[in-house]
């Protein structure tokens, strides 16, 4: 038996009005999922116990099967553990996101534009993150450059708590309300700013239409993880596929393999086929689980890109599912999928919600008659079985 994992970030909605009510998940083309639906098994899946933010880290480790109330220590470690970045038990780790902020002289009254700088590549953000590491690096204080806007922050102190703002969750607002407490952080951040204005980098990008990257924005604390391995939890070899740091952290800290793919974004404008084909490869190498990570859905939510959300929900229905479906029939494979988001992004308010989720269990050649007619919202909730503890859905992919 072989098992694919389909996490449509962000993915579940709220009914909107110019689709006459209808949710995302129920306005996109997706014949696979919505056969799923009609011959598999549905739940509805709490993702995020009571007491946590509903962010990626929280969601992605119990659809994978950990308990964040056990393991979590924070979002950026995670990410931290996907560029080799060492922590140490006197180590806090943070986030550092480049972000387009307004051009006001007074930081307080600059506004979140953009909190992904355009969607900066890798390449100029790398030498963007270099170039603050150069300047604002002290012997407790380090930069680590990641993946597009998302980077990393490694502070030996004693100071482990913290009032920080991802600052996805506020786009298009004044910044001032959300600053930070620490005056440390508070500080890096207006350097920062000063710094980037006049980088070539950033002229480059305003002489070509995008948008720059004007300042650090940290968030996302944490300390060092301790996740068991996948295989000493589930006995099943695992593998995963994503173009986030976050997720490929989780992995790296549950020895889980990585397979890289060439031109994946973390958006809708992504290498679908490349992670088919990479999806494919990893079981026909002896992984028995593939977890396929896709961000777009979630990056149109934040964006409010109604539009682009469809879309990116549509494709991943025709070149992940679809391919892998047929693949596996072809190598006459008996296979699981499960297809399910992390949490909501409505595109109305533009940020994660803690929202329980719908999920399916497609198993090849069974028919269970769910009574569904579609995979969405609504008929998870009519038709499905309602998981309290979200981790426990991998235990059921798995039993």
């Amino acid at each position: 038996m072989k098992y694919i994992v389909v996490l449509t970030d962000g993915a579940a909605d709220y009914k909107i009005d110019s689709l006459s009510g209808k949710t995302v998940y129920e306005e996109a083309e997706i014949p696979n999922m919505d056969e799923f639906a009609r011959c598999g098994k549905l739940f509805k899946v709490k993702t995020v116990p009571d007491g946590y933010k509903p962010g990626s880290d929280v969601a992605n480790l119990s659809v994978m099967g950990f308990s964040p109330r056990e393991c979590y220590t924070g979002r950026s470690p995670l990410e931290a553990a996907s560029v080799g970045v060492k922590l140490t038990d006197s180590d806090m780790c943070f986030r550092a996101n480049l972000v387009t902020l307004s051009d006001e002289e007074n930081y307080e009254e600059k506004t979140m534009l953009d909190y992904s700088a355009g969607e900066i590549s890798s390449a100029e953000a790398a030498e963007l993150i270099s170039y603050i590491d150069d300047n604002l690096k002290t012997d407790k204080i380090r930069f680590f450059a990641g993946t597009s806007y998302r980077h990393i922050m490694r502070w030996e102190t004693e100071e482990h708590k913290f009032t920080l703002t991802p600052p996805h969750d506020i786009s298009d607002r004044v910044v001032g309300e959300y600053l930070p407490d620490s005056g440390v952080i508070l500080d890096i951040m207006k350097k920062s700013e000063m710094l980037l204005r006049d980088h070539p980098v950033n002229k480059k990008r305003i002489a070509e239409g995008k948008n720059p990257a004007t300042s650090l924005w940290i968030w996302g604390e944490g300390t060092r993880p301790a996740l068991s391995k996948f295989y000493d939890i589930y006995g099943k070899k695992g593998a995963v596929i994503s173009a986030v740091d976050l997720i490929k952290g989780i992995a790296a800290c549950a020895d889980m393999t990585v397979y890289p793919v060439e031109g994946i974004t973390g958006t809708v404008h992504t290498n679908y086929d490349g992670k088919a084909k990479a999806a494919i490869r990893a079981l026909k190498d002896g992984n028995d689980l593939i977890y396929i990570h896709l961000e777009g859905p979630d990056e149109c939510g934040h964006q409010g890109d109604l539009p682009g959300k469809i879309r990116a929900v549509s494709l991943i229905d025709e070149k992940i599912i679809a391919p892998i479906r047929y693949a596996m029939e072809e190598a006459g494979e008996d296979y699981r999928f499960l297809v399910m988001p992390d949490h909501p992004t409505p595109v109305s308010i533009k940020t994660h919600v803690s929202d329980p989720v719908p999920a399916v269990i497609y198993e090849s050649g069974k028919d269970y008659g769910s009574g569904a007619s579609a995979f969405s919202e609504d008929e998870a909730t009519k038709y499905g079985e309602y998981i309290e503890d979200g981790f426990e859905i991998m235990a059921k992919l798995l039993s």
